[in-house]
């Protein structure tokens, strides 16, 4: 049996402290200026609605001028999918006891070749957790939006937010807002809504998220 030196046991050592100082957590330092920035605006006195999910929610920069009469938070985190929302669920959401929920995931999971039952599986372990905090808790799902660069895979985010729209009609407390329809036009994508990199919206496309979405804002 061979023995290890002690310089190369201590070897072994420092490489793995490196390899675990490596942000061994997805998003860890992105979650926590996420947390700093909302506990530095979250009225704790105030009912809070929280909006989470991936880059299209993160970069949606007006969210709070869009709905001023209400205490809106925006928890998104760049290039997440399901599976990271659900490790950051406590930081991300729960600590601010929201009354409701947004939350937009799906979009980046299928791009990843994940699933579309398997999302929903992870999806539905997010709201089981949400509601499980508070069973008075909305949770609206936004369903997965057509983009010009992920086009192509267009059946199977179709298939996943059919999946979306049957958990909201099947568990109480939940809601589905299609984004994806409104962004077409006839069956063609509308191209004029998106910035360069044909996934992100531009201020047009905004605004159908917010025509979309300002009815499950304001009901009560």
């Amino acid at each position: 049996m061979k023995t290890l030196h002690h310089s190369q046991i201590i070897g072994c050592l420092l490489l793995s402290l490196f390899l675990y100082g490596q942000d061994p957590i997805p998003f860890a330092k992105e979650v926590q200026g996420i947390v700093q920035r909302n506990d530095s605006l979250w009225d704790a006195s105030q009912s809070t609605i929280v909006f989470t999910g991936s880059s299209s929610i993160r970069f949606w920069k007006d969210l709070q001028q869009r709905f001023p009469e209400y205490q809106v938070l925006n928890a998104g985190f760049g290039g997440s999918k399901a599976s990271d929302l659900l490790l950051h669920l406590d930081q991300l959401v729960l600590r601010y006891t929201p009354t409701k929920v947004f939350v937009y995931e799906g979009d980046n999971d299928i791009f990843a070749k994940k699933r579309p039952r398997k999302i929903l599986q992870t999806v539905l372990e997010i709201v089981d957790r949400l509601q499980a905090s508070n069973a008075m808790m909305e949770v609206i799902l936004i369903s997965a939006k057509p983009s010009i660069s992920r086009w192509k895979l267009r059946g199977k985010y179709k298939r996943l937010n059919k999946k979306f729209l049957k958990l909201a009609e099947q568990q109480p407390g939940v809601a589905f807002v299609d984004v994806w329809h409104p962004m077409l036009n006839g069956r063609k994508l509308r191209k004029d809504i998106f910035v360069e990199d044909g996934l992100h919206m531009n201020d047009r496309g905004y605004e159908i998220w917010y025509q979309a979405i300002k009815q499950y804002v304001e009901n009560p």
